[in-house]
C-alpha cells in the first residue's frame, strides 16, 4: 500500500502528463488509494495520541504516587525507642556526608528518601553549622527544620553567687565552653571593661552569677558580654540613685557587696553584716575581713594563717583602711541590695558560730568574749 505522500506525488505526475494520458479506472484507483492512505495515517495518529496519553498518565500517576509517598515519609516519626543525639554540623560539610552520619547515629532510617525530601524543599543548601538536639522519633520534616531554622543545642552554665572570676573561668573550661586563660585575659583587660560600660580596671564582680546557656564554640567575649549585660539588667535604676544618696560609687557598692557575699552563710544575715561594714567605714576602722585577705593570696591552700593577716596586699583589709580596690567575687542580687540598704544597728564586730551564722557585738569586750565562746573553746576541745 502506497503512503498518502507517494499517492499524492503519483497523482500530480499524471495530471502534469495531460488529459490524453488519463483514464477513468486509473483516476478511480488513485482516489481509492488516497482515501485508504488517509485512513491509515489517521489510525496511526490516533494510536500515537493514545500512547502519548497513556505515557503522560503513567508519568502523572508515578508523580502522584511519589508525592504522596514523600509527603507521608516527611510527616512520619521514626519508629522504636526515643534515641536522642547532639548532632554537630561542621562548616562546609556536604549534605551527603551529613546524611550518612544521621543514619549511622540512628536518627534516620532511609537516607535516600531523606536526601530527596531535602532537595525538593531546598533545605540541603540551607543547613547551619552548629550542634542540634535530634531524636529518632522526630519526623524528617522536623529534623530538617531544626537544622535549618532551629537554635543550636545550648549547654547549661551555672555560676553560683560568690564565685571569683577564676572560678568562673574554670567552670567554663570544665563545661567545654571555652579556654579559661582566654576568658581571664578579657576579664582583666581594662579596655574590655570600658567597652562594656564598666568603670573598673577589671570585670571581677561584674560577671553576674546566674544560669546561662551557650552553644559549643561560643567565643569568650560572648560569654563575658552576656554576664556583664545580666549585671546591668539586675542593677536596678533606683540602686544608682541609692548609691549616690549614701555617697558610694557603683564600683564601691559592688566591692562591698562581694565582701558581704563571701562573709555570709545565712542569707538572712546579709543586711546585718552589711551594717557592720558600714558602721566600721563611717568610723574609719579597718574592715578586717578574712575573704579579702584570701583573695589577695596568689596560691591560697585553703588554710588562712596569722601571717596572712599581717601580710600587706592591696586587698588585705587587716592592713588597709576602707574598701579594697575592687570586688573579690561576683555578688548576687541580695548582697548588692544589702550593701545599699544595711540594717540599722550599732554592731562593729561579728564572729562565726560555726553553724553558718554569726554572733554580732557592739563592743570589743563583747566580741572577745564571743570569740572565746565560739572559736577558741571549740579549737581546744579534745577530740572524742
Amino acid at each position: 500500500m502506497l503512503s498518502a505522500g507517494k499517492l499524492k506525488a503519483r497523482t500530480d505526475k499524471i495530471r502534469a502528463a495531460g488529459p490524453e494520458s488519463w483514464n477513468e479506472s486509473g483516476i478511480a484507483g488513485l482516489k481509492i488509494g488516497w482515501e485508504t492512505a488517509e485512513i491509515a495515517t489517521m489510525q496511526k495518529l490516533k494510536i500515537l495520541k493514545w500512547l502519548g496519553m497513556l505515557f503522560l498518565g503513567a508519568v502523572l500517576a508515578v508523580s502522584v504516587w511519589a508525592a504522596v509517598t514523600m509527603k507521608r515519609y516527611a510527616g512520619t516519626p521514626g519508629t522504636g525507642s526515643d534515641h536522642q543525639v547532639i548532632f554537630a554540623i561542621a562548616p562546609g560539610e556536604t549534605f551527603d556526608a551529613l546524611t550518612t552520619r544521621l543514619e549511622t547515629e540512628g536518627v534516620i532510617a532511609n537516607p535516600v528518601k531523606f536526601k530527596i525530601l531535602a532537595r525538593i524543599k531546598g533545605d540541603d543548601k540551607k543547613l547551619k553549622a552548629g550542634e542540634f538536639l535530634l531524636s529518632s522519633t522526630m519526623t524528617p520534616n522536623q529534623i530538617l527544620d531544626v537544622m535549618v531554622n532551629g537554635k543550636s543545642y545550648l549547654y547549661r552554665l551555672t555560676i553560683p553567687e560568690g564565685f571569683t572570676a577564676r572560678q568562673i573561668a574554670a567552670e567554663i573550661a570544665a563545661q567545654g565552653l571555652g579556654n579559661a586563660d582566654a576568658f581571664m585575659e578579657l576579664v582583666n583587660d581594662a579596655h574590655t571593661a570600658a567597652d562594656l560600660g564598666i568603670e573598673a580596671q577589671t570585670l571581677e564582680g561584674y560577671l553576674f552569677p546566674d544560669t546561662y546557656y551557650f552553644p559549643k564554640g561560643v567565643s569568650p567575649m560572648t560569654i563575658v558580654q552576656k554576664m556583664v549585660n545580666r549585671f546591668k539588667e539586675e542593677f536596678r535604676p533606683q540602686w544608682y540613685e541609692r548609691a549616690r544618696e549614701i555617697k558610694f560609687t557603683v564600683h564601691q557598692i559592688v566591692t562591698l557587696a562581694s565582701i558581704i557575699e563571701k562573709e555570709t552563710g545565712d542569707a538572712a544575715e546579709r543586711p546585718v553584716i552589711s551594717s557592720v561594714f558600714h558602721n566600721r567605714l563611717r568610723r574609719h576602722m579597718r574592715l578586717e575581713s578574712d575573704p579579702t585577705v584570701i583573695y589577695g593570696i596568689k596560691e591560697f591552700d585553703g588554710n588562712i594563717k596569722r601571717s596572712h593577716l599581717s601580710t600587706p596586699t592591696p586587698y588585705n583589709t587587716y592592713t588597709i583602711r576602707g574598701l579594697p580596690p575592687g570586688p573579690i567575687a561576683s555578688p548576687g542580687r541580695s548582697s548588692i541590695e544589702a550593701a545599699l540598704y544595711p540594717a540599722q544597728t550599732k554592731y562593729l564586730f561579728f564572729v562565726s558560730k560555726k553553724d553558718h551564722t554569726h554572733y554580732f557585738s557592739e563592743t570589743i569586750a563583747e566580741h572577745n568574749k564571743a570569740v572565746r565562746k565560739y572559736q577558741l573553746r571549740r579549737r581546744s576541745k579534745p577530740k572524742s
